[in-house]
């Protein structure tokens, strides 16, 4: 027979990477990044809580420490992207600048890219002057508007994030933005 920690013992160090890494997560984003665990990843938030291991701000996000940082709004809309495709993901962790987030799918390397308002130049160039073997590139703007000014290769798709999670994703074609 297993035990509570055999059963329960991944998705809690899962949790507890995730939360760490990220540093402030909703319980919906937690709940998306462990698809078809809803019920095991709820119980085990409580328990890490009342552990301590984990801490509920009043905003609801879930961090590590009890007062938490900075909240970083780039790096939230990164992990929505993420939990978007949670289902290919092999690996995930934070990047390095400009990427907030980096993830392995498919056999391919992907970056997920914020662009505040007026960052569109700046990114732009750090993107373009990656060497070697650049990865594929989600940029996430605040404004669909943002897409236009932005180029760089292996731009696999734009995108914006309402602060509720939903996801609205772009391309563009032949100097358009779809």
């Amino acid at each position: 027979m297993k035990t509570r920690d055999q059963i329960y013992g991944q998705e809690a160090l899962g949790i507890l990477r995730d939360v760490t890494m990220y540093r402030a997560l909703s319980e919906a984003q937690l709940l998306g990044l462990y698809p078809k665990k809803q019920k095991q990843i709820q119980s085990l938030l409580s328990f890490l809580e009342r552990q301590r291991r984990i801490f509920k701000q009043q905003d609801g996000l879930y961090t590590a420490v009890q007062q938490p940082e900075e909240y970083d709004r780039g790096l939230s809309r990164a992990v929505w992207v993420l939990v978007d495709f949670i289902d290919q993901v092999d690996f995930h962790s934070t990047g390095d600048f400009p990427a907030k987030i980096i993830f392995f799918a498919n056999d391919e390397v992907y970056e997920i890219v914020y662009v505040s308002w007026g960052q569109e130049a700046l990114i732009s160039h750090v993107l373009s002057t990656q060497t070697d073997d650049p990865p594929h590139y989600i940029i996430v703007v605040d404004k669909p508007e943002q897409i236009a000014s932005i180029e760089a290769p292996n731009i696999s798709g734009f995108c914006t994030v309402t602060p509720e999670g939903q996801v609205q994703y772009y391309q563009k074609e032949e100097g358009a933005c779809l």
